[in-house]
């Protein structure tokens, strides 16, 4: 399964802070489905994520009904993106899994 989307980068403070783009709400749905089958727990969804030509492995996260692409700060840092930026964001979910 693909994806691709874009978003703005959001930022939560939490005790650990974490950069984030939210999937789209039609996005969610497919991927929520997906997620009963390649979940390793907690709802989680391991992806492959691509901005413009950075590419990393890591697994959305669910909140709130939706899931949220982590950014961490290599990602934002190759990629140049900070908060409020409007990014591209590709998946893949390897459903063979």
């Amino acid at each position: 399964m693909e994806l691709e989307f874009s978003g703005a980068v959001w930022y939560w403070r939490g005790p650990a802070p974490w950069y984030f783009v939210t999937v789209p709400e039609a996005a969610c749905r497919e991927l929520k489905a997906a997620s009963e089958v390649v979940s390793y727990g907690w709802g989680m969804v391991p992806v492959s994520a691509r901005i413009g030509s950075v590419s990393w492995e890591t697994s959305l996260w669910p909140k709130d009904g939706a899931y949220i692409v982590p950014l961490k700060a290599d990602v934002r840092r190759r990629t140049g993106v900070d908060v409020g930026d409007l990014v591209t964001v590709a998946l893949a979910v390897d459903l063979a899994t």
